[in-house]
């Protein structure tokens, strides 16, 4: 018996790489999951797809997009929890295609926002994200750390934060913002560092791996440790609304560390080569990510218990796995 049994609960973004993971929970922990995947025309869900079959068969796969206000209505209506994970999350494309992150980031949290204010949901976790910050003006990161829009992505999420805080405010909106740190593990994107560290590796057509800069500090959190976050946001009763939170280690790696690491993990002895393309616009890069995680494990009693180093080795195991079932391709990413 755990608190979410027969809870209702709708999750937008749920075919995404924490989406997935914490669907997955949601159905072992006993709720009635409500699982909104962007809809596309090869009638795919995403990693919903790989799930056990088990727990896919438990929960209502459902096809849309949170642009649509009349959906999000109709289907967070008597919703007891939503959990919005639903983002454009990748931060090179957001220099490239600004209104797209308004459109899905801004536009998209404000109709569920409007949904969950209407539809008598009894809470909703909003995603943030620790690239609000910017550039570390002081470590580790509290909650008051000064926001700062590095990227058209992260001003979309400072935005949707503001948003989020606007409606607690003035309709009292049963909302909480949970504001994950970098996170990595299974079914993570190439876009991201460590399974672009990872795949190179591990890649025989790889001669090296192929970084930007390796000197900007991140704060490394094992995916099921961020899961396991959201279910604290989502069911601690005396959690004040209105109010981010942060979810992180609290332990500084940097990417050049993280890659040395994943040299020893996976027995790789190729040379590390630097890469100017691969860098974000200098004004633009977060040097330093660390986070003070000291007020949501007080309010929740979460802390990460994976960790950076087992997860590590977790993720190893799972792209090994994946590239021995033939199910990447290898020198090109996960195949769709």
């Amino acid at each position: 018996m755990t608190v979410y049994d027969g809870k209702r609960v709708f999750v937008t973004g749920a075919e995404g790489f924490i989406g997935s993971h914490l669907a997955d929970a949601l159905v072992r922990k006993g709720a009635s999951v409500t699982a909104l995947a962007l809809y596309n025309s090869f009638g795919t869900s995403g990693w919903l797809d790989r799930l056990d079959s088990e727990v896919r068969k438990a929960m209502h796969i459902v096809h849309g997009d949170v642009r649509d206000p009349h959906m999000m209505r109709r289907l967070i209506h008597n919703q007891d929890i939503v959990f919005h994970l639903a983002a454009l999350i990748a931060i090179p494309y957001s220099y490239a295609a600004p209104q797209s992150y308004v459109d899905t980031n801004v536009s998209g949290t404000l109709n569920i926002l409007e949904a969950v204010k209407g539809g008598g949901a009894g809470r909703l976790v909003h995603t943030s994200t620790s690239e609000v910050y910017g550039t570390a003006q002081f470590t580790p990161i509290s909650e008051s750390h000064p926001l700062q829009g590095q990227s058209p992505y992260s001003a979309s999420k400072i935005a949707a934060d503001h948003l989020v805080e606007s409606y607690v405010r003035s309709f009292e909106t049963p909302a909480v913002i949970l504001r994950p740190f970098n996170t990595f593990g299974p079914r993570q994107s190439e876009r991201a560092v460590i399974p672009t560290v990872v795949r190179q590796a591990l890649d025989p057509a790889c001669a090296e791996i192929r970084l930007g800069d390796p000197s900007p500090v991140r704060d490394f959190n094992y995916v099921e440790d961020i899961a396991a976050a959201f279910l604290a946001a989502g069911s601690a009763p005396d959690l004040p609304l209105g109010r981010p939170f942060n979810a992180g280690s609290g332990r500084a790696v940097t990417i050049g560390e993280m890659t040395e690491r994943v040299r020893e993990i996976t027995g790789c002895n190729k040379p590390i080569v630097e890469e100017s393309a691969r860098r974000r616009p200098a004004r633009s890069e977060v040097f330093e990510l660390l986070a003070d995680p000291n007020a949501f494990g007080s309010a929740t009693g979460w802390r990460s218990e994976i960790g950076f180093e087992v997860g590590l080795e977790r993720t190893v195991e799972w792209w090994r796995n994946e590239i021995a079932a033939g199910r990447l391709r290898l020198d090109s990413g996960y195949q769709v």
